[in-house]
């Protein structure tokens, strides 16, 4: 029998510990398993599209399903111009195919940009979980650039320059910023990015842009950074939010010209990782991004519905004193819940993590703390809650039958998003049984 392995064989310059699972994916397994064991648990803390994946792509698939060629580590040249020209109509932005790199998921891509870039990382606060994770995983240590809540969480210049000073001034430097964001829902407005690109320019700045929630940006005005910033974007999306089908695997980035040389390296490392990704799903988006109409008919089902939830969420979760900056894309919101700090402080709870586990324990709400996982302190009360645990054909098909003219209101979130409403009632009897307590 083989002898246990020294762990020190395992890059002895980092830790089993920051070699964890994604936090995200393990909540997610454990949450399911309680409901599967029968506990009734309102789980909010897993962000994947409610809805099914879009009907075309479904269609198509079944028409490729045999395909299982090898394609180009690039991928598929007609799917490369398929979402060249999504972008031409949706962001007004015209990209050539042989800038494109195509992967199984764009997560795929983010860790190999990391891991072949030569410079200093840095990352906004709050963010996604798994940045941190992969940057730790490619051997760097990232630089943290930490974002307010009165700043409606977003990165401000101020706040980059003070970073920056930190940084190595001859090298470029590498920032990964979500738009729309996940955990938070804010937007960047073009004035934002603007701002934000003097310093980008200064000095020498380049950002993986990742806009997977581009579409789900509620009022369908996305601003994209490569618009703002041609030379510097490197701009990171897929299918998985808009289109239903993260399961799917199918992410993209694409790099301005300027950064050719990058673009090489990470095709390069790619084809020493995941060779291509799935052929029967990149024939099949190559056909659906043809077809707008029903793409676009899709989105604005969707996105409604998923606007309506979350500033449903936001208000009542406000009414009881919660801090809550209102999401303006994507499916999550970063609930703030210091107004029951003082009665969670007389119960020995001072930790966002130990506020969730009270959470799940005494409301049946499941929510992912705010705290490291999220790069935040782990004495403040942030949650990341994910509003996605509903019935999305249901609620798509009644969408539908209304029509997009037909205003849609709380009624509709009660009726067919029943879980979401449920869980945020639950939550906040919960807050107003503590606030009585201080």
């Amino acid at each position: 029998m083989m002898a246990k392995v020294d762990v020190t064989l395992v890059r002895p310059d980092l830790t089993l510990k920051q070699y964890s699972s994604a936090s995200n994916l393990a909540f997610n397994e454990k949450i399911k398993s309680l409901i599967k064991e029968g506990q009734n648990i309102y789980h909010f803390g897993f962000g994947q599209s409610p809805f099914p994946v879009l009907e075309t792509a479904v269609d198509y698939l079944k028409k490729y399903a045999s395909e299982n060629d090898y394609l180009p580590v690039q991928g598929l040249a007609t799917l490369r111009k398929g979402i060249c020209e999504f972008h031409k109509v949706y962001d007004n932005l015209t990209f050539d195919p042989d800038d494109v790199i195509v992967a199984p998921g764009s997560k795929e891509l983010i860790f190999l940009l990391m891991t072949v870039f030569n410079g200093d990382i840095l990352i906004n606060s709050p963010s996604w979980t798994t940045y941190q994770s992969q940057a730790i995983l490619a051997g760097r240590s990232p630089l943290i650039v930490d974002s307010r809540e009165k700043d409606g969480w977003k990165i401000t210049p101020e706040e980059l320059e003070k970073v920056l000073s930190k940084a190595d001034i001859d090298s470029y430097k590498l920032l990964i910023l979500t738009n729309p964001c996940n955990p938070t829902g804010t937007c960047y407005t073009q004035e934002n990015l603007e701002k934000l690109t003097e310093v980008f320019r200064n000095h020498r700045v380049i950002v993986l842009s990742d806009e997977i929630y581009a579409r789900v940006q509620y009022g369908g005005d996305h601003v994209c950074l490569s618009k703002v910033y041609p030379e510097g974007t490197i701009l990171s999306s897929g299918m998985s939010k808009w289109a239903g089908a993260g399961g799917w695997r199918l992410g993209y980035n694409i790099f301005p010209n300027e950064l050719s040389p990058l673009m090489s390296a990470v095709r390069n490392a790619a084809s020493h990782s995941y060779s291509c990704a799935p052929a029967p799903m990149q024939y099949a988006f190559s056909q659906v991004l043809t077809n707008f109409p029903a793409c676009d008919e899709y989105i604005q089902h969707t996105t409604r519905i998923m606007k309506l939830v979350g500033q449903f969420c936001t208000s009542e979760l406000r009414s009881v004193g919660v801090k809550v900056v209102e999401p303006k894309g994507g499916y999550y919101i970063f609930p703030n819940f210091e107004v029951i700090k003082p009665a969670l402080v007389k119960g020995g709870i001072t930790s966002c993590k130990q506020m969730c586990e009270l959470i799940l324990k005494d409301a049946h709400v499941a929510l992912m703390p705010g705290g490291p996982d999220h790069m935040r302190p782990i004495d403040e009360l942030t949650t990341r809650l994910c509003f996605v645990n509903f019935n999305g054909s249901l609620s798509l098909s009644e969408s539908r039958q209304r029509g997009l003219t037909c205003k849609l209101d709380v009624n509709f979130v009660k009726e067919f998003c029943a879980p979401v409403y449920g869980g945020v009632m639950a939550l906040k009897t919960w807050v107003l049984k503590l606030t009585q307590l201080q």
